[in-house]
């Protein structure tokens, strides 16, 4: 399953993007969907270019050369508990992403989709369970 209660973690409290990052790519790791070398690659992608989505929100990735480092797909979720900066812009919602093959185009476009508007994200960060995350991204978790 690309993402599930443990994949999720609410009310998180990171000091920078560098340990948000740090954090997701750690969710991955120990959930069995990436090789511990693919938190690496995230963060050399936020080095190419950032990760940064508008609207609080954040997706950092491993980089074009990191398929072989997948598992499987999989997703991280941290619902911060303020925002951080990012780049010189805020981010309080920050999913990582570990696609097999091309499977991330997919996911990224499910995930764009439901956090498109600003107004559902401030009510994502409202979450009190895991449930509710999982409800939220029902649509990428098919």
């Amino acid at each position: 399953m690309i993402l599930k209660p443990e994949n999720i973690k609410l009310k998180k409290s990171v000091e920078s993007s560098e340990g948000a990052i740090e954090e997701a790519g750690k969710i991955l790791v120990e959930e069995g969907y990436v090789k511990k070398n693919y938190v690496n690659k995230m963060f050399e992608r936020e080095e190419v270019t950032s990760t940064y989505m508008g609207n609080l929100l954040a997706i950092p990735h491993g980089t074009e050369n990191s398929k072989d480092e997948v598992f499987e797909s999989g997703l991280s979720i941290l619902l911060l508990d303020q925002e951080i900066d990012w780049g010189g812009n805020p981010v309080q919602l920050v999913i990582g992403i570990a696609g097999k093959d091309d499977d991330h185009l997919e996911i990224l476009s499910k995930i764009a989709i439901a956090c498109s508007e600003e107004e559902n994200i401030r009510a994502l960060l409202r979450s009190n369970s895991e449930e509710e995350v999982l409800n939220f991204f029902s649509e990428v978790n098919t």
